[in-house]
This record gives C-alpha cells, structure tokens and sequence, in this order.
C-alpha cells in the first residue's frame, strides 16, 4: 500500500500499513488497479472518437469511477472490483466495434485475490520515481489527483445535464498522459496548470447545473436543532439526491436533515419550496461517527466524505453513486423506499429543539446583487479587507487555527467562507457592517466558482487585478477537490494564498520551491503572524 492523497497521510508522507482514512490495503490497491483501467478505456474511447464514437454513459462511468478512488468514498472491494470488471468489458466493446487497440494492459477477470495480486504491478507508488524522477513524479500525483477532483465535479454537473464533449476529451487525454507521457519538467507544469484550467470549466458547468435546476441560492436562516417527527439525515454533496429523496417523502410526516457539505443546500429556491427540509445536523464528516450513533433515523451517504460507519448505527446507513461501505446497503438508482420504510419503523425526534441557526446562501448572485453598496463601503473605509477563510475540515490537529484566526480578523472586515472547514466558525456571530454581514458562507466546495467570480467582479470593479485587492486566502485542504481547486487558482495566477494546516505530501522539495517562487504560496504559522502579513500586503 502507497497512498499520500490526502492531508492526513501517515507521517505526513503516506499511509503504506492502512489508511488514516479507514482504507485498508486491498482496496487501494484494486483502486489503483481502477485508475489503470479508466485510462486504457480513455485511451480506447480516444481513439474511436475519430471514427464517430460518443457515449455519454460511458462517460459518466469514467468520471464515477474515479470518484470511487477520492478519500472517504468507496471502501468496498467488492464495488471496486465489479468498476474494474465493468471498464474492462467496455474497453473490449469499443475495441471491437471500432477497431481501434489500446496501449494499455488489458486486465483478466479474476478473482478478488488473484486481482489484488495483480494490482501489486500497477499501484502508484514510488516506484515510479526510478522511471521519470521524483519531480515529475510529483507532478503526475498532483495532475492525477487534479483530476480526480475533478471527476466528483464533473459527475455532480452531468447528473444534472451539465456536461461537455470537449472538457471530457481533455479529461480522458490528462489521464493516459499520467501514465504515456514522460516529458520535462516544464511539460508537467504546464500539464498540472491544464488541469486548473479544466477544472474552472467544470465549476462553472456545475454552477450553471445546480442554478438552472435549483435556482440562485439565497441568504436562508438554517435551524440547527431538531423537530419532533420521523428522520432522515442527508450527507455528501450531492444536490439532485437530496431532491429526489424530499420528493419521494412528501407528506409521509418525515423530517430531512442535511448533515456536513449539504448544509448550503437550504439556500436553493427549489429545495427551500419543502416543508420538510427542516435543518442542519451535526458538523464537519470528521465527526460523523460520534454524531450519526444519536441521530434517531436513517442516513443517506450521497457522496464524499464517509468515514467507515460504527456498528451502533452501520445498518441505517445508506450509499448512492459512487459511495460504498462493506455490509452497507447501496441504493441504485432513484429508489429511496428502504430509505423511507427504515425512517417511518424508527423514532425520529420525540420533542421541539430549535436551537441555533445559522446564514447560509450567499453564493455570487446574492453578493454581486450588493456589490455597489459593497464598493461604497469600502471607499468609505468602512470594509478594509477581505478574508476567503474556507476549504476542508478535518481531524488532524492544527485546524483550530481557522477557528482561532476568524476570531481576531479586525471588525472592519468580512469573511467569505466555503465548503465544510466553515464548521470551525460557521456559528459564530460577527455581526455586520451597515447590513452586510460579516461572515459570508458562500456554499460547499462545489461552489468554488462563486468564490472566483466574486473576487473576479470584485477586480473589476475596483480596476486592479486579483492580487491588488485587499483580500486574503487562507484555505485549509484535505482531499483531491481541494488539490483541483488549488491548480485552479494557480491557472489564474492568484498569488498569496495561505495554505494549511499542512502541505501536501505529494509534492517535491522542488515543486514546492517553485509554488513558493512564482505564487507565494506558504503555509500558516500562527494566526497573528499570518494575519499581521495579509494586512500589510
């Protein structure tokens, strides 16, 4: 086992006895095994396209396999071996019907020992270092891992109808380029800022995906306590599951929760319109094994993050897509009836708890419908800077810091926050300057693209580049998303970006000199020195 993909890899260099994650051995390995597989189909699918070959459904098969292989997703070897099965059988099918012959190795249907077995000689390991150096074998993991975020992008947005022939083309192409292609180190460079890039067009297809189905988030208060009534909880990202599961149980006197990324999901109009879609429950996934054990209904897994269920609660969990658990029961397709029949046989909530609540719904059409009273705010010196104080939460030690840092940024600023590494503050009241509150939560991670294109407007506004405007970047990454994002904001040349609460362990002494070098990227230290820094710059 060899496997460094995500901030809390073993020693800060990676997990090679099981994964921090849960993950035991055999499964990534047959992960490892998977991504071949996915790039000799890409290869094959490439190859046939000049011949008139179009499939979206294998399309979206190439994009929720990947999916399977992101942290905190699919720890099922069996689920594993059967995306394995399945890429074999299609790349065979479009081989033959279209006469065209990958490079890559074709992989037997075998049994899951003989396959383990197999997959020794194709995990991605340092092995690899010996045959294109450490540098660029750096720079394939971060273009791989780009992608993989890629995938969980792309198969939110094509779920809805967001999809493009040429993104997936270049997508396909990056995948078998980790794998075909040595090049130099400018090659690989070059390579990782394509993904950033690519990756930009998929945000957008998703955010035009989520807006076209759900409608334009708007600022929405968000209970944090529970209703008497039967429940379920909804977790992972996924916004069209979320939809389905409130239509199939309208009227069955049942209660939905949206449990760690799918928090943002009551500020959509088209979500917002049910009853009972009540609130928030719980935090950030880290803390989903202590949190799912007292809720008193089913849980339904859509996508990332899962972390391996304990027993008290293991049988009411519930995983859809690319989701996947031993001993779990995984839904295909729409059907939520075991979902429901398990919420109604349970004891939901006995009393009335409203608790808490909390803003959500600030994505890029609620901030830029204020942008001018914004400007005049800050022209009138009254908002000084800005902070993006967002990305991943996790439970490694060190990301109090997020925590500590939003308590001392000065009353004269606003903080824009996204994705589940709000859960260090998102409670928190700091109040407003002249009705524009201070804390902003932008949406989930999903909702990058709002980030950009308020920070966008904002350079236009005020007719400075990005880098000139008086914010700041403090993120906070854990998994393959975040890796996407990072190269994103890097193909747009944003700079000064505060990352934390470690570096990835998958780059080079050399990768990182050049991040340091060309974008400024450093890692935070303490919250007063790195807040001392940003308001000088």
């Amino acid at each position: 086992m060899f496997c460094n993909q995500c901030e809390q890899t073993a020693g800060g260099k990676a997990c090679t006895v099981k994964g921090v994650c849960g993950k035991n051995p055999e499964v990534d390995l047959l992960q490892d095994l998977l991504i071949y597989n996915l790039a000799g189909l890409s290869e094959a699918y490439l190859l046939a396209q000049p011949k008139g070959y179009h499939d979206p459904e294998v399309d979206f098969f190439i994009l929720e396999g990947m999916f399977a292989t992101l942290t905190n997703v699919n720890f099922d070897p069996e689920r594993i071996k059967a995306y394995i099965e399945e890429s074999s059988a299609l790349t065979e099918k479009i081989e033959n019907t279209y006469q065209v012959k990958s490079s890559f190795d074709k992989i037997p249907t075998a049994s899951m020992d003989e396959l383990i077995n197999l997959a020794k000689e194709y995990e991605i390991d340092p092995k690899f270092k010996e045959v294109w150096g450490e540098d660029i074998f750096s720079l394939k993991l971060c273009v791989l891992y780009g992608l993989k975020g890629i995938a969980a992008y792309a198969y939110h947005s094509h779920k809805l109808g967001g999809w493009d022939q040429e993104v997936y083309r270049k997508f396909k192409q990056l995948l078998v380029d980790v794998y075909k292609e040595k090049g130099d180190l400018e090659a690989w460079v070059k390579r990782a800022l394509e993904v950033g890039e690519l990756n930009l067009k998929v945000m957008e297809l998703l955010d035009k995906a989520n807006t076209q189905a759900f409608g334009h988030p708007v600022p929405t208060k968000v209970p944090l306590g529970t209703k008497a009534g039967k429940a379920i909880l909804v977790s992972g990202h996924d916004l069209k599951d979320l939809y389905e599961l409130l239509k199939q149980t309208e009227g069955k006197g049942i209660y939905l929760y949206t449990h760690g990324e799918m928090l943002p999901a009551h500020g959509y109009p088209e979500l917002k319109k049910f009853p009972h879609l009540y609130g928030n429950y719980g935090t950030a996934w880290q803390n989903q094994q202590k949190e799912f054990v007292n809720f008193p209904g089913p849980i339904v897994m859509t996508t990332n993050c899962l972390m391996p269920p304990k027993e008290e609660y293991k049988d009411r969990v519930f995983t859809l897509g690319p989701v996947g658990f031993s001993g779990v029961t995984h839904i295909k397709g729409k059907d939520f009836s075991a979902v429901i029949e398990k919420a109604l046989s349970m004891p939901g909530f006995t009393e009335d708890n409203p608790g808490k609540e909390v803003m959500v719904g600030f994505a890029r059409n609620a901030v830029l419908s204020v942008a001018d009273k914004v400007i005049e705010l800050v022209k009138a010196g009254k908002i000084k800077h800005f902070f993006l104080v967002g990305g991943c939460d996790g439970a490694k030690p060190g990301r109090n810091y997020y925590t500590k840092f939003v308590e001392i940024v000065p009353q004269d600023a606003v903080i824009l926050t996204l994705a589940c590494g709000k859960y260090r503050f998102y409670d928190k009241d700091l109040g407003d300057i002249e009705g524009i509150p201070r804390l902003l939560d932008i949406g989930q991670c999903n909702d990058a693209y709002s980030a950009i294109q308020i920070a966008l407007a904002m350079s236009q506004a005020f007719g400075v580049g990005v880098n000139e405007l008086p914010l700041s970047l403090v993120v906070s990454w854990y998994e393959q998303k975040a890796v996407a994002i990072l190269l994103t904001l890097l193909y747009l040349g944003i700079k000064n970006i505060f990352l934390g609460p470690s570096l990835p362990a998958f780059l080079s002494e050399n990768v990182l000199s050049f991040l340091a070098e060309n974008y400024n990227i450093r890692l935070i230290s303490e919250p007063e020195k790195d807040l001392s820094l940003m308001l000088k710059a």
